[in-house]
Parts: C-alpha cells; sequence; structure tokens
C-alpha cells in the first residue's frame, strides 16, 4: 500500500489548481517547506506571498486579497492558524463570511517530535465553533486531492487540517469526495467506528481485529467534521446500537463531539469516544504516541467491545 503524507498532496492539489485558476493565490507564514505551498511558489511566483512570522497579518491580508477577487489558500501549521490567529480567522474571514481557504498542517500528535506545544488538538474544535466556517480532515493523499478542489468551488470559509507524516492511500480513482458527505467502507451490525484523518486507517485495521473474533462492525470516513454527515451518523446508530469515534484530536469539541451532538438529539445509543482526553501532547515517534494516548487500532477494537457491552438489550 502506498503512503503519501496529506500535506503533500496539497502542495500538488494547489498546482494544479493555479493552472486551472488564474485568481489562485497563496500565503504562507515562513513555513512554505514545511506546508508544500512551496510546489506552488515554484511555479507561481507572482502568486506567492510568504507573509513572514505574522499569522494574524496573514490572514487579513487574505480576506483583503478574498474582498479583492483573489482566491486565498492560506497555510501555517495548525497551531498557528487556529491558535494564535483566531481573532483574525473570526472577524476578518468568517464574519464577512469570505472565501478564504485556510489549509493547515503538522496537526495533531502526530508531529510527533516536535513535541506537545505544536501539537494541535484543539484545532477542529475552535474552527467547528465559528459561524460560516467548514471544517474538513481528509484521510489519505486521493482524498486531500479532491477535498482541495471542493474547497476551491465552495462559497465561504474553509479550514482543511492535513498531516506532516506519510499515511496509507485508501481511495482509489474511482473515489468521490464530496463536503458534507461520509464515506461508508463498511455498514456493521454490531457496532460502528466513525474516524477522520489518520484515524480511518487504524479503524480499518481495528476492523480486521475484530473480524477475527466474529464482530461485525462498520467503518465510516467522517471527513467533512462541518457540515457533518448526520444522517449518516443516525443510520449507523440505528442499524448498530453503538459508536466508536476515533479522532487525532482532542475527544472534546471535535469529531466525538460533533457525533455525540447528532445522536443525543436524534439517536440516542452508548458512544465511547476515541482521541486525546483532555491532556496536551508530547514528543515521541507516531506509532508511540498513538499508543501512549491509547489511539492505535487495538485501542480502537477495545473501545468497540466496550461500547458493545453498553448495548440495550
Amino acid at each position: 500500500m502506498t503512503k503519501v503524507a496529506t500535506r503533500d498532496a496539497y502542495g500538488d492539489a494547489l498546482v494544479i489548481l493555479g493552472k486551472k485558476r488564474n485568481d489562485v493565490v497563496v500565503l504562507d507564514a515562513d513555513l512554505s517547506g514545511s506546508t508544500k505551498t512551496s510546489k506552488f511558489a515554484k511555479v507561481f511566483p507572482d502568486r506567492f506571498f510568504n507573509i513572514g512570522i505574522a499569522e494574524q497579518d496573514m490572514m487579513g491580508t487574505a480576506a483583503g486579497l478574498a474582498v479583492g477577487g483573489k482566491l486565498p489558500f492560506v497555510s501555517t501549521f495548525a497551531v498557528f492558524a487556529t491558535g494564535r490567529a483566531w481573532e483574525q480567522v473570526r472577524q476578518s474571514i468568517c464574519y464577512p463570511n469570505l472565501s478564504v481557504k485556510i489549509v493547515a498542517s503538522h496537526a495533531g500528535i502526530t508531529v510527533g517530535e516536535d513535541g506537545g506545544s505544536h501539537q494541535s488538538i484543539e484545532d477542529i474544535a475552535v474552527m467547528r465553533v465559528i459561524p460560516n466556517m467548514t471544517v474538513i480532515v481528509p484521510a489519505d493523499g486521493p482524498e486531500t486531492m479532491q477535498a482541495i478542489e471542493a474547497a476551491a468551488e465552495l462559497k465561504g470559509p474553509c479550514y482543511v487540517r492535513v498531516g506532516r507524516n506519510k499515511v496509507p492511500t485508501l481511495f482509489g480513482a474511482d473515489y468521490k469526495f464530496k463536503i458534507g458527505k461520509a464515506h461508508v467502507f463498511n455498514k456493521g451490525r454490531d457496532a460502528a467506528i466513525i474516524a477522520a484523518g489518520i484515524m480511518v486507517a487504524e479503524a480499518l485495521k481495528a476492523r480486521d481485529l475484530l473480524t477475527a473474533e466474529g464482530i461485525d462492525v462498520g467503518v465510516i470516513n467522517m471527513s467533512t467534521i462541518k457540515p457533518i454527515d448526520a444522517d449518516v451518523v443516525i443510520a449507523a446508530a440505528n442499524r448498530c446500537g453503538a459508536v466508536v469515534t476515533a479522532e487525532e484530536h482532542s475527544i472534546i469539541g471535535g469529531l466525538g463531539g460533533a457525533v455525540a451532538e447528532v445522536l443525543s438529539e436524534s439517536a440516542p445509543v452508548p458512544l465511547v469516544r476515541v482521541g486525546v482526553k483532555d491532556a496536551f501532547g508530547t514528543s515521541g515517534d507516531q506509532e508511540g504516541l498513538l499508543k501512549h494516548y491509547g489511539m492505535s487500532a487495538e485501542n480502537i477494537a477495545a473501545s468497540v467491545r466496550e461500547v458493545i457491552k453498553k448495548k440495550r438489550p
């Protein structure tokens, strides 16, 4: 199975988009080598702007470019895009509902050796809460390519979360990404795992472990966190009677929170949330960190066994 970092796919998608649309401009906060916007800069140097280590300024500049008829893609590390520049994203981009696309890299704990200060595990929550903002977390390279194309067509602001490390390629040429629509790998009978980002691959591994035990579990890729595909969540709850969410993010306010909101209002069933449990990150390699925070395939499988025990008779 081939592996591609979603940040690399983002860089490639920008170049393709730039060739299609003359209105596309790209801004970065002195991290273009890491965010892979450097690929766009090499092909379209007149449409690339390195704002420097001034993320708040970058968001305001992007808003101005959007007002002027451009389609800005703005990139930096997730912890800076959603933390340091949150006020500018809210006031200058989302409040006037401008078509600025924020694509933040190095999100989640798998930034690894960069440590807890740079491991953004709150970004989905703080972006999801802002009115007008769409939030997308692609699972692999091909989905990232399509998500960037879809974000460009979307009117209004959009936050796309991409990662540092290479991840397994899950989707082929026949896959069609659509904002607000989940992809169901397996429907399942005993429980459903709803995952996003790198955790989709872990969820599929967990399914294999559980299948060997005779447990039929569904796996759903919820790549759009907002607007969430409530219909798929409700259908999974009604079919399986138990749900596990898996995300590389705090279980507070992210995918787990979004699914819990849908279930509590429309289809109350037992839920277990797999993710970072109200803690900061720490340094380490990807595999070690996933195990440390209880987010590996084995941990997801254990959560499925736990949630099945909570099902109504």
